[in-house]
């Protein structure tokens, strides 16, 4: 017997059953997490260059690309893509 298919929210966090105010920070946070993820692959840093330019531990900068992301709050995680020299915007829907 098949399972039925639900369609997705748009918001994993949602979908898992979190309070929609929980999951929107979740989801920005996962966004901004893969942002940097990608931003340091990309330009080729090493995890240590990475750290210098962030102005974190390069433990830090191995929690991140690990996907760690219980250890970074939205907060921080903003300071450090300003840091990387990216601009972060808040998009707000339904207005």
């Amino acid at each position: 017997m098949k399972e039925p298919i639900t369609e997705s929210s748009g918001n994993v966090f949602v979908d898992l059953g979190f309070d929609p105010a929980e999951a929107a920070i979740l989801q920005m946070r996962a966004e901004l997490m893969t942002d940097l993820r990608e931003f340091i692959r990309s330009s080729g840093m090493t995890q240590m260059e990475a750290a210098q330019r962030l102005g974190i531990g390069q433990s830090r900068v191995s929690d991140l690309m690990r996907g760690k992301w219980d250890r970074f709050s939205l907060e921080m995680l903003i300071t450090l893509e300003a840091r990387a020299g990216r601009k972060v915007r808040l998009d707000l829907q339904g207005r």
